[in-house]
């Protein structure tokens, strides 16, 4: 009997708060950080690009750490990898608000690698052991992303104004004690994950190929600009008039808006011949809010949502194009592994970019409109992506 079989009712759904818990870890620690981020500045004097690095190096470890995250599992086993991986978003997270700029960075940079971890091994765990229930099981623990990562926006900036930007963040420590507590029932296991989760050794072929790149530019260039909004929309709307409480609480509902499409895309893909229109939809959904904010800032409720919802079902579609577009699990793991790595990359190096030319231009508006052409470059990409046909 397989360890699925084995387990009893009661285990299921234990395990399967575990995985909740274990979800709600891996953005809320990383996406509260840009609403306090003007109180940090203040903190250690620091400029636009040394703080775009704070949003930075997650990202660069989620592109360094992501192949090495599967190859812990298969030496350690899933559950006492994802146990390592709560181990290390709780230590970033005192690191990073000791009040030392070395422990910012340094507990910034290993929350990270916590996170990286948890992205590449939750889903093997999910088709492990809910192999049946893999879509619904995969969009319950993306909305709890969501909603946690809202929530999170939401509220830092009101708590670093009555503890400090550094008992603010302190008190996400909460989410992984938490889900290690009820993870800890799993460490009696030592399972490794299967084979679709491998990196695959013979990938070489997907790089020379042009599908492969448009799917993997439509991934890089939407993670892209998600992740510079994600570290700057608070800044950006605070410039623009107003009170840093009122840019968390948008900034969170941008990130519960892109927990959305995960409840609704999936039929709509279904019954679409190809993603073609899919694919330039939602990015030009992303390009029309992103010019919103430059122009009407005060309509900033509009554009987070209208982002928000963009951003996420690109990330949906695009994840799904990596089935859709390839033919066998190997495949998939070899295209999955080149885009994760590239737009990864492409993604850490957005937030430094866009400081850049906020510090040089003096403003928000060349930095959103180039963002804003990202995202039709995108739209181009998942046009072409969306095409049917395969590797």
């Amino acid at each position: 009997m397989n360890v699925s079989a084995a387990r009893s009712s009661t285990g299921k759904t234990l395990l399967l708060i575990g995985i909740l818990l274990i979800a709600a870890n891996l953005r809320a620690p990383f996406t509260s950080l840009p609403p306090v981020l003007g109180f940090i500045q203040d903190s250690f004097h620091l400029g636009s690009v040394a703080t775009g690095a704070l949003t930075a190096l997650p990202l660069l470890a989620f592109a360094l750490l992501s192949p090495v995250s599967a190859m812990m599992a298969r030496k350690h086993g899933l559950e006492r990898t994802l146990f390592g991986a709560l181990i290390a978003i709780a230590l970033g997270i005192v690191l990073r608000s000791v009040g030392a700029s070395w422990g910012l960075y340094l507990g910034t940079a290993i929350i990270g690698m916590g996170i990286a971890a948890g992205n590449v091994l939750l889903p093997s765990l999910v088709k492990r052991d809910f192999s049946t229930r893999v879509a619904s099981v995969t969009g319950a623990y993306a909305l709890i992303m969501g909603i946690a990562a809202a929530l999170g926006s939401a509220v830092v900036t009101p708590m670093a104004g009555a503890w400090g930007w550094n008992g603010a963040l302190l008190a996400f420590l909460v989410l992984p004690v938490l889900a290690m507590l009820l993870w800890g029932k799993q460490l009696a296991a030592h399972t490794v994950p299967g084979k679709h989760a491998e990196v695959p050794k013979e990938n070489g072929k997907v790089w020379h190929a042009a599908l492969a790149w448009q799917v993997t530019l439509f991934l890089g260039l939407n993670s892209t600009i998600y992740y510079v909004i994600v570290g700057w929309l608070p800044t950006i709307l605070t410039d623009a008039g107003m009170s840093a409480t009122e840019a968390g609480s948008f900034h969170g509902v941008m990130q519960l808006a892109t927990a959305v499409p995960g409840l609704v895309l999936g039929p709509i893909l279904r019954r679409m011949r190809d993603q073609r229109l899919a694919g330039a939809a939602v990015c030009l959904c992303s390009a029309i809010a992103l010019v919103g904010l430059d122009v009407a800032p005060q309509l900033a409720i509009i554009w987070s949502i209208l982002f928000g919802i963009g951003t996420g079902a690109g990330i949906i579609l695009g994840l799904s194009l990596i089935g859709l577009r390839t033919h066998n699990a190997m495949q998939a793991a070899a295209l999955s592994g080149m885009s994760q790595c590239v737009g990864y990359l492409l993604a850490s190096a957005g937030p430094m970019v866009i400081a850049s030319l906020h510090d040089a231009l003096g403003g928000w508006g060349i930095p959103l409109q180039l963002c804003a052409v990202l995202a039709v470059i995108a739209a181009v990409m998942g046009y072409l992506a969306g095409r049917d046909r395969s590797l």
